[in-house]
């Protein structure tokens, strides 16, 4: 399986929600790298990552995900991650990012 992304700038929140779907692996973390660190340049808000349809992660993953999270937080702004399935959330939890990355639904 690979990884799917859809990313959109909601202007009425100010924030940017990027959809995830499939697996996020290091076979496929520099795509969603390459579309995170292009628009948080482009487009300096808060970043929402909507996990609904993510069946995977891997080390490489949460490390795009981390290195996102200090480029925003160095221009004041921050992460969340929305709707993990509890495997994936399970990975935020064993590695403690879930106690400094927003976790929704």
């Amino acid at each position: 399986m690979s990884l799917n992304i859809n990313s959109d700038y909601k202007n009425d929140s100010n924030s940017w929600i990027v959809e995830i779907s499939g697996e996020l692996d290091v076979s496929c973390a520099d795509d969603l790298k390459k579309e995170l660190d292009g628009n948080i340049d482009n487009k300096f808000s808060n970043v929402k990552i909507d996990m609904s349809d993510l069946q995977y992660i891997d080390s490489t993953g949460i490390g795009v995900i981390v290195g996102a999270m200090k480029k925003l937080r160095k221009g004041k702004k921050d992460i969340s991650i929305l709707n993990a399935k509890d495997n994936v959330k399970k990975i935020f939890k064993i590695t403690g990012l879930d106690q400094i990355i927003r976790m929704e639904g």
